[in-house]
């Protein structure tokens, strides 16, 4: 047996490759064929005939149901070798570049409450768990408040303790439960779109700062009432949070970046912080959701990017501008290209309150802003970090990287697959010098990837 980069077991009968979950290397079981095709199936396991060594007592009461953590049953040390395999594998079968000595993985510190934000889901389905259909447990109250269960949009597997988070998180999350419970607040129906509880989002940050957002649907003065009554009750049980905030969505989807964020108590910002540099976090921003790992990856791409003080830099995708604003005091200047306009806003705004003036941010599609004439215009950088989407980056993007000719690339990625593709493309001119694998989210199959490519 073996793990698959989706982080599911793989069997192998004959020809036939079986992806089976929540089962690991050593196991004995019996499968059930879930879905079947020419050269692979899915399965689950029905019965356990003998457990691996390799294996893990999962830690959580809601591992198996809800989704996630699906590497609870792995020891850390197993997650970490797997992870490693699977940059390996990519870069070596899709890649077929030559490569250098991949260096091994830099594990979390944290592998318990490591992420600076969640999203609960308010749902009047709760979602009943094979061993709650079999033994006919009857709840009195079906509201729940929790996780979406994969493949059924509209039911709620309702979380008692979650561990991916500082456990205020789940100190508030129970409270506001429990306070709608008592005062008979409405659960949202995501089929008929009736009820008032939507969406609730907790980040926490390194600097201590704790923002709440709650967000539901209100069709009257009455409701608008009552859903601050709930909100002032968050304020009064919970002094430690320092950003309170709402949303109204009365939409069909749970999509909040179109509508406004209503201050109720508090700022309407937390900060985080890295060596000194304040990064200003809304409620819409995005920040890698395990800090101190984001930290290990940033401190990573710096040095990969060897920058001596003159260097010219291209952040491409820079997001928020995290990584560009990190190296800028190393750089001449630093030029940073994102998709998102309310994200580059964050950008600039993160580099005025660090007093950064070498660091310039544009808007706009990838493949349309950076352009020969681009180039031309503001220079041929020294040095490019690339951090694209899953997807990897457009042909076009990098064609004109091509072009540019940077000294040195460092390519960051959350999808060996597409980066050992992208990298392929490259070698014509650059070749691997580093790759430095980053282990971001402990208990899940993904991982981050740094690799340093250098011109031939």
């Amino acid at each position: 047996m073996d793990v698959a980069a989706e982080g599911k077991a793989i069997a192998k009968v004959n020809d036939l490759v079986i992806f089976v979950p929540y089962v690991v290397p050593g196991d004995v079981v019996d499968l059930q064929i879930k879905r079947k095709k020419n050269k692979y199936a899915e399965a689950e396991a029905v019965k356990f005939h003998e457990l691996s060594p390799h294996r893990a007592v999962p830690f959580c009461q809601h591992y198996g149901v809800c989704g996630g953590c699906k590497w609870q049953v792995l020891p850390y040390s197993e997650q970490i070798r797997y992870k490693q395999k699977q940059v390996e594998d990519n870069l070596r079968r899709i890649g077929k570049i030559e490569l250098p000595e991949i260096s091994p993985i830099l594990g979390s510190a944290k592998t318990e409450f490591y992420r600076n934000k969640l999203e609960f889901t308010f749902s009047n389905k709760r979602w009943l768990t094979n061993e709650e259909v079999r033994q006919d447990i009857k709840y009195d109250q079906m509201n729940a408040v929790g996780f979406h269960i994969p493949g059924a949009f509209d039911k709620v597997l309702a979380i008692e303790k979650c561990w991916l988070q500082d456990d205020i998180s789940n100190r508030i999350r129970n409270a506001i439960r429990d306070y709608a419970y008592e005062h008979d607040y409405s659960f949202i129906n995501l089929r008929t779109q009736e009820g008032m509880l939507r969406n609730m989002i907790v980040r926490t940050s390194s600097t201590g700062e704790l923002m709440v957002i709650v967000i539901c649907k209100i069709t009257d003065n009455h409701e608008m009432e009552l859903f601050k009554q709930l909100l002032q009750f968050v304020a009064d049980s919970f002094p430690e949070i320092t950003s309170l905030l709402y949303i109204i969505n009365n939409k069909c989807n749970d999509t909040i970046n179109d509508l406004d964020v209503h201050v109720f108590k508090g700022k309407d910002h937390i900060f985080e912080e890295m060596e000194g540099l304040r990064f200003k976090v809304g409620p819409k921003s995005f920040y890698q959701t395990n800090s101190e790992q984001a930290y290990n990856l940033y401190k990573v791409a710096r040095d990969f990017a060897g920058l001596t003080g003159n260097e010219l830099v291209y952040d491409l995708y820079t997001g928020t501008g995290t990584i560009a604003n990190f190296v800028s005091r190393q750089a001449r200047q630093v030029i940073g290209i994102e998709y998102v306009p309310e994200a580059i806003e964050d950008a600039k705004v993160n580099a005025e309150i660090n007093h950064i003036r070498n660091a310039l941010f544009y808007a706009g599609d990838m493949k349309d802003m950076l352009t020969q004439d681009f180039i031309h215009q503001h220079g041929r950088p020294d040095v490019i970090i690339t951090d694209p989407p899953r997807a990897g980056m457009h042909q076009d993007v990098i064609d004109v990287i091509l072009f540019a000719e940077p000294k040195r690339i460092v390519y960051v990625s959350c999808n060996p697959a597409t980066q050992a593709r992208d990298l392929q493309l490259l070698d014509e001119k650059y070749k691997v010098k580093a790759v430095q694998p980053v282990d971001m989210f402990p208990h899940t199959h993904h991982v981050e990837n740094v690799v340093l490519l250098e011109l031939r």
